[in-house]
């Protein structure tokens, strides 16, 4: 089962043999001719066309500094869980000081230590701004030096190389799965060419342009997961190259977090992605991406609302909050819709604004009376979240 098993990208010796008996997608004769239907997805493509309407609507009409805030926390969202789906944990405070950096909200840049927080963030901000342009072997060569950036360990910006097979593996050494097996090394350059002739040639108002933007994005995401051109970060650009198909197709940018939303059923994504790179008819492939694109549109319209209760909640209780309060709730909402880890306690109060136990009971009751906290629990294991509602 991949669900309970750390997913790895491995390269085996090119002498040892293995037993394989069926062909993956690429060596198909009709590869990469990708083929589907469309006909239990249709209704789904039109709510999807409903729901971004919406949250572009809704988003032009925020005050400037919601929207800023609002598309803020969703660039974070991509960002976190798109390095949380390869098993890299990131600190929020770190990715979010990295993405005002870039966009120079930060009047005086903000230090992050962490370079691996610098480099998806600014991998977030490129996809976001420039959307309109081709794809390119330059363009994602960037993408990929903005990965890793200081990684010694692979070859950062080119394809992969040598003879080592490419495989996904799961399971412990000896007792390995192999879910999928890339093209070789050797033909990952022509792959590639192929790949950015199809992308660009799909765009809006080219030859054969593909109009709905999830099919594009989904078919995009697949084709560049199947020939795996790097030793590392497949999976970041691959979900990186799926948001800008969207946005490219769309003509805006796209106000959602794919990666939240396959983070959250990980299992589930590579599953789907292992199915698909058996066949290149990809039906099944397209009704799981688009739930996936749906389900993210539907979270964007969840973190407006959760970016607007946090406005008014400061604005209007501005007068009563006193410090301690405001830099505690600032924290928990700093985590977003994923809300504060097990919820505020006392003792974590306390290790915030350095009070004592009797001032910490005593300013979360207050917080929990205003309607700004909920309760749970009891006696010492009473924890607050906050009250979206």
């Amino acid at each position: 089962m991949i669900a309970n098993r750390l997913i790895i990208w491995l390269f085996f010796e090119p002498n040892k043999s293995y037993i394989r008996l069926m062909k993956y997608n690429w060596e198909l004769s009709d590869w990469p001719n990708f083929t589907f239907s469309l006909t239990n997805i249709e209704r789904k493509l039109y709510d999807f066309a409903q729901e971004t309407g919406e949250v572009n609507a809704l988003l032009k009409s925020l005050p400037n500094d919601v929207r800023q805030e609002t598309i803020l926390e969703m660039i974070l969202a991509e960002a976190i869980k798109t390095s949380a789906i390869e098993s890299e944990f990131l600190s929020r405070e770190d990715v979010m000081s990295s993405i005002k950096n870039n966009l120079g909200i930060n009047k005086t840049p903000e230090i992050v230590k962490d370079k691996r927080a610098s480099g998806i963030a600014d991998l977030m901000i490129d996809v976001r701004n420039k959307f309109a342009e081709d794809l390119s072997e330059q363009v994602l060569f960037n993408w990929h030096k903005l990965l890793f950036a200081n990684n010694k360990t692979i070859n950062v910006g080119s394809w992969r190389t040598g003879d080592e097979k490419m495989q996904v593996v799961s399971g412990r050494l000896g007792n390995e799965q192999v879910h999928f097996e890339a093209p070789p090394s050797s033909s990952v350059s022509k792959e590639m060419n192929r790949f950015f002739e199809w992308f660009n040639r799909t765009s809006p108002n080219k030859e054969t342009e593909i109009k709905d933007p999830i099919i594009r994005a989904a078919i995009a995401h697949l084709y560049f997961e199947s020939i795996h051109p790097y030793e590392d970060g497949n999976g970041r650009i691959g979900r990186a190259i799926a948001e800008k198909a969207i946005s490219q197709t769309l003509g805006r940018p796209v106000s959602l977090s794919l990666s939240k939303t396959i983070e959250s059923d990980k299992a589930k994504y590579y599953q789907a992605l292992k199915n698909a790179q058996k066949s290149n008819e990809i039906t099944d492939w397209l009704i799981y991406f688009v739930d996936v694109v749906l389900n993210a549109q539907i979270e964007a319209k969840k973190m407006i609302d959760f970016t607007l209760n946090k406005i008014k909640v400061f604005d209007f209780f501005k007068e009563t909050l006193n410090e301690r309060q405001q830099k505690v709730l600032q924290k928990m909402y700093s985590f977003g819709l994923d809300g504060f880890i097990g919820g505020m306690s006392t003792k974590k109060y306390i290790s915030i604004t350095g009070t004592s136990k009797a001032t910490a009971t005593r300013d979360l009751q207050a917080l929990e009376n205003l309607g700004v906290l909920v309760a749970s629990g009891g006696g010492r294991s009473i924890h607050y979240n906050l009250n979206y509602t």
